[in-house]
């Protein structure tokens, strides 16, 4: 007859065990969790603006019931979702509506094999292209700003004329830091950087000013020895596996990294920073458990930085601007760390726009049969920074800022470039 003390052992190794395998499983079953309350669907933008998608419950949770009895249940409407994750923000139950519908999509669905399917490939394979457009980024951004190859693109592959593809760098933001930054290790303080696609191949920039004000605060930068897109453009373009392969790349340079160094790791994107904390066990099955503690998203840093007297030392900018929170990062909790961030710059009015996803959402956007959905989601948004007459429009993500930029025409930038301008380096001259 057992013990009453081996019972109680035996139920602790019990309950490790299961929250490891809840932790790691690929696909979430708290659909169990739901009580058909709605509430995703009515905070869901794709179901208000595009009848053709049921909605999260219907492909969520509803979905997840049926195909757990047949893969034959699975709907190709779950491509309509953008997976902004606000139907998770809304519901009252925690359940992982968009990690189930994302998790589906990769299990049951495929990438597509015609022309469409090449532009799917060219916007998900962003590493891919990016090394290959950056040494000539001079003549592939005067190509597909042409109207005459735009409107050929849009027959063709489906990359919808009113879109401006995103512009690349003449040169990586890599290259730079290795042939250009000073010795890193001379500061005090060290941070680890996952620079993202958007820094490497687009905005070298948005990297340059993120050391800049590290550098003010005694804080050095190091980059991982190797990096990978974080996996969402292939996630939603159907590529799971690459996804995943990615993943498991990105968690053994992170682990590298804290073995070397261990510092925080931040990221400068919000959906980076959101993928590599959440998606990559929830929707690929990759165990980031070693690292997952160390990753933060930059603002949040910075913030406690600034609240235990560290932060740098900043002068009035007295300008006016609108912040747009980003979907993954009112998801993750984060938005509130960068509103408080904004509000600490001296001189700023700081105006914070309503909740809304401005309906980009990464590739989403670009295609032709998401465009008109695409702008009637974020149009509320477009007014109301036009209406603002703010000098900037300030966003952590760098899809909301393509979007916002081309519908509003207003100077967007991420709210590390607008600290780096209000920096005063004149107590280190």
């Amino acid at each position: 007859m057992s013990s009453p003390l081996f019972n109680s052992n035996l139920l602790k190794i019990n309950e490790s065990l299961k929250a490891e395998l809840i932790f790691r499983a690929p696909t979430n079953t708290s659909f169990d969790q739901c009580i058909k309350c709605t509430v995703c669907t009515v905070y869901c933008p794709v179901a208000k603006e595009n009848p053709d998608y049921p909605g999260p419950k219907q492909c969520g949770p509803d979905g997840e019931r049926l195909r757990f009895k047949s893969p034959d249940y699975y709907d190709e409407a779950l491509k309509l979702c953008t997976n902004c994750k606000r139907c998770e923000t809304a519901c009252p139950s925690g359940v992982k509506i968009g990690d189930m519908i994302a998790v589906a999509r990769g299990k049951y669905g495929s990438p597509t094999y015609n022309m469409k399917g090449i532009r799917d490939f060219v916007l998900s394979h962003t590493d891919l292209f990016g090394s290959i457009a950056t040494p000539v980024a001079p003549i592939v951004n005067a190509i597909t700003s042409v109207p005459l190859v735009k409107t050929v693109m849009h027959k063709t592959i489906g990359v919808h004329d009113h879109k401006s593809l995103p512009k690349y760098s003449h040169g990586t933001f890599r290259k730079w830091y290795k042939n250009e930054v000073n010795d890193q290790s001379i500061f005090q303080r060290q941070v680890h950087y996952f620079h993202g696609c958007f820094v490497n191949y687009n905005h070298p920039q948005l990297g340059k000013d993120f050391i800049k004000v590290m550098n003010s605060m005694n804080i050095g930068v190091q980059l991982l020895d190797k990096e990978k897109c974080c996996g969402v453009p292939l996630i939603a373009n159907g590529y799971h596996k690459k996804a995943q392969k990615n993943a498991e790349f990105n968690v053994a340079n992170l682990e590298a990294a804290i073995e070397r160094q261990d510092v925080p790791i931040l990221s400068t994107s919000s959906t980076c920073s959101f993928t590599l904390q959440q998606e990559y066990p929830h929707v690929l099955d990759v165990d980031n458990s070693k690292v997952v503690k160390k990753i933060e998203y930059v603002t949040r840093f910075l913030l406690k930085e600034i609240m235990n007297g560290r932060g740098p030392k900043m002068k009035p900018l007295n300008k006016k601007i609108v912040y747009h929170t980003p979907c993954h990062l009112e998801r993750s909790g984060g938005n509130i760390y960068t509103i408080e961030l904004l509000r600490a710059i001296p001189g700023l009015e700081v105006q914070v726009l309503d909740s809304e996803c401005c309906g980009l959402a990464g590739t989403y956007g670009f295609k032709t049969e998401n465009y008109d959905t695409s702008i009637a989601i974020g149009r509320n948004v477009f007014n109301q920074i036009i209406e603002s007459k703010a000098d900037y429009a300030i966003t952590d993500c760098e899809t909301c800022k393509w979007q916002i930029e081309e519908n509003t025409h207003i100077t967007t930038i991420h709210p590390i470039s607008l600290l780096c301008e209000a920096l005063d380096l004149s107590h280190n001259e």
